[in-house]
Protein backbone atom coordinates (compact mmCIF):
# COMPACT_ATOMS: atom_id res chain seq x y z
CA UNK A 1 0.00 0.00 0.00
CA UNK A 2 2.92 2.01 1.00
CA UNK A 3 4.64 1.25 -2.37
CA UNK A 4 1.50 1.91 -4.55
CA UNK A 5 0.86 5.77 -2.52
CA UNK A 6 4.63 6.45 -3.31
CA UNK A 7 4.54 5.49 -6.77
CA UNK A 8 1.11 7.14 -7.83
CA UNK A 9 2.91 10.45 -5.58
CA UNK A 10 5.73 10.15 -8.10
CA UNK A 11 3.25 9.93 -10.90
CA UNK A 12 1.57 13.12 -10.42
CA UNK A 13 5.36 14.53 -9.98
CA UNK A 14 6.51 13.13 -13.34
CA UNK A 15 3.17 14.46 -15.08
CA UNK A 16 3.80 18.19 -13.24
CA UNK A 17 7.22 18.43 -14.77
CA UNK A 18 6.18 17.42 -18.21
CA UNK A 19 3.81 20.24 -18.03
CA UNK A 20 0.36 18.69 -17.43
CA UNK A 21 -0.75 20.14 -14.28
CA UNK A 22 -4.73 19.06 -14.31
CA UNK A 23 -3.37 14.90 -15.16
CA UNK A 24 -0.55 15.37 -12.11
CA UNK A 25 -3.84 17.44 -10.16
CA UNK A 26 -6.58 14.42 -10.37
CA UNK A 27 -3.22 11.61 -10.23
CA UNK A 28 -2.30 13.40 -7.03
CA UNK A 29 -6.02 13.43 -6.09
CA UNK A 30 -7.23 10.06 -6.91
CA UNK A 31 -4.32 8.17 -6.78
CA UNK A 32 -2.31 9.93 -4.15
CA UNK A 33 -5.27 10.43 -1.88
CA UNK A 34 -8.58 8.58 -2.76
CA UNK A 35 -6.70 5.18 -3.25
CA UNK A 36 -4.50 5.21 0.14
CA UNK A 37 -7.66 6.14 2.10
CA UNK A 38 -9.51 3.36 0.31
CA UNK A 39 -6.61 0.73 0.61
CA UNK A 40 -6.00 1.66 4.64
CA UNK A 41 -9.92 1.58 5.14
CA UNK A 42 -10.02 -1.59 3.45
CA UNK A 43 -7.57 -2.98 5.69
CA UNK A 44 -8.82 -1.85 8.47
CA UNK A 45 -12.20 -2.93 7.93
CA UNK A 46 -11.56 -6.84 7.24
CA UNK A 47 -11.58 -9.16 10.14
CA UNK A 48 -8.17 -11.36 10.90
CA UNK A 49 -10.24 -14.57 9.52
CA UNK A 50 -10.93 -13.12 6.16
CA UNK A 51 -7.08 -12.69 5.59
CA UNK A 52 -6.15 -16.17 5.43
CA UNK A 53 -4.38 -16.87 2.02
CA UNK A 54 -5.17 -19.75 -0.68
CA UNK A 55 -2.80 -19.69 -3.20
CA UNK A 56 -2.60 -22.06 -6.01
CA UNK A 57 0.66 -21.90 -8.30
CA UNK A 58 0.44 -19.78 -11.10
CA UNK A 59 -0.29 -21.26 -14.41
CA UNK A 60 2.95 -21.92 -15.99
CA UNK A 61 1.94 -20.11 -19.44
CA UNK A 62 1.79 -16.72 -17.32
CA UNK A 63 5.47 -17.57 -16.38
CA UNK A 64 6.45 -18.02 -20.00
CA UNK A 65 4.26 -14.91 -21.72
CA UNK A 66 4.56 -12.56 -19.15
CA UNK A 67 8.17 -11.76 -19.65
CA UNK A 68 7.78 -12.34 -23.33
CA UNK A 69 5.31 -9.42 -23.31
CA UNK A 70 7.26 -7.50 -21.56
CA UNK A 71 9.97 -7.93 -24.27
CA UNK A 72 7.92 -6.84 -26.93
CA UNK A 73 6.42 -4.29 -25.31
CA UNK A 74 10.05 -2.98 -24.48
CA UNK A 75 10.98 -3.49 -28.66
CA UNK A 76 7.62 -1.67 -29.72
CA UNK A 77 8.31 1.05 -27.36
CA UNK A 78 11.03 1.96 -30.31
CA UNK A 79 9.33 3.24 -32.24
CA UNK A 80 7.80 5.79 -30.01
CA UNK A 81 8.51 9.04 -30.93
CA UNK A 82 11.34 11.06 -28.40
CA UNK A 83 10.31 13.63 -26.11
CA UNK A 84 10.13 17.26 -27.07
CA UNK A 85 10.58 15.81 -30.84
CA UNK A 86 8.98 18.63 -32.83
CA UNK A 87 8.04 16.18 -35.63
CA UNK A 88 6.43 13.74 -33.53
CA UNK A 89 2.73 13.72 -35.02
CA UNK A 90 1.31 15.06 -31.85
CA UNK A 91 3.18 17.94 -32.37
CA UNK A 92 2.98 18.42 -36.11
CA UNK A 93 -1.40 17.37 -36.61
CA UNK A 94 -2.88 17.91 -33.57
CA UNK A 95 -1.22 20.80 -31.01
CA UNK A 96 -1.25 23.72 -33.56
CA UNK A 97 -4.61 22.74 -34.57
CA UNK A 98 -5.98 22.82 -31.07
CA UNK A 99 -4.00 26.11 -30.34
CA UNK A 100 -5.02 27.74 -33.63
CA UNK A 101 -8.86 26.96 -33.53
CA UNK A 102 -9.39 26.00 -29.86
CA UNK A 103 -10.75 30.14 -28.68
CA UNK A 104 -12.70 29.95 -31.95
CA UNK A 105 -14.36 26.54 -31.89
CA UNK A 106 -15.12 26.22 -27.71
CA UNK A 107 -15.10 29.84 -26.86
CA UNK A 108 -13.04 28.99 -23.84
CA UNK A 109 -9.69 30.94 -23.23
CA UNK A 110 -8.11 27.88 -21.46
CA UNK A 111 -7.16 25.47 -24.10
CA UNK A 112 -6.46 22.99 -21.31
CA UNK A 113 -10.17 23.24 -20.74
CA UNK A 114 -10.99 23.64 -24.19
CA UNK A 115 -9.50 19.94 -24.77
CA UNK A 116 -10.52 18.03 -22.33
CA UNK A 117 -14.16 19.42 -21.84
CA UNK A 118 -14.74 20.05 -25.51
CA UNK A 119 -12.49 18.09 -27.70
CA UNK A 120 -12.99 15.21 -25.50
CA UNK A 121 -15.95 15.68 -23.70
CA UNK A 122 -17.55 12.50 -24.45
CA UNK A 123 -14.07 10.81 -23.21
CA UNK A 124 -13.63 12.61 -19.83
CA UNK A 125 -17.28 11.69 -18.83
CA UNK A 126 -16.47 8.29 -19.46
CA UNK A 127 -13.30 8.47 -17.26
CA UNK A 128 -15.66 10.56 -14.55
CA UNK A 129 -18.14 7.73 -14.66
CA UNK A 130 -15.47 4.50 -14.48
CA UNK A 131 -13.95 6.89 -11.28
CA UNK A 132 -17.44 7.93 -9.53
CA UNK A 133 -18.02 3.26 -10.25
CA UNK A 134 -15.61 2.69 -8.82
CA UNK A 135 -15.99 4.86 -5.39
CA UNK A 136 -19.91 3.46 -5.78
CA UNK A 137 -18.04 -0.36 -5.21
CA UNK A 138 -15.67 0.72 -2.39
CA UNK A 139 -18.88 2.22 -0.37
CA UNK A 140 -20.72 -0.93 -1.15
CA UNK A 141 -17.74 -3.23 -0.15
CA UNK A 142 -16.52 -1.49 3.13
CA UNK A 143 -20.20 -0.46 4.18
CA UNK A 144 -21.19 -4.48 3.89
CA UNK A 145 -22.44 -6.04 7.31
CA UNK A 146 -20.49 -8.63 8.85
CA UNK A 147 -21.42 -11.90 9.98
Amino acid sequence: MLILGSYSFLLALVWAWLGAVDVAFVEAVVGSGLATIFFLLTLFGTAPKDTHLRRSAPPRLALLGLPVLGLLLLYAAEDLPRFNDPASPASVHVSPDYLRNSLEDTETPNVVTAVLMDYRAFDTLIETAVIFTAGVACVLLLGRKRE
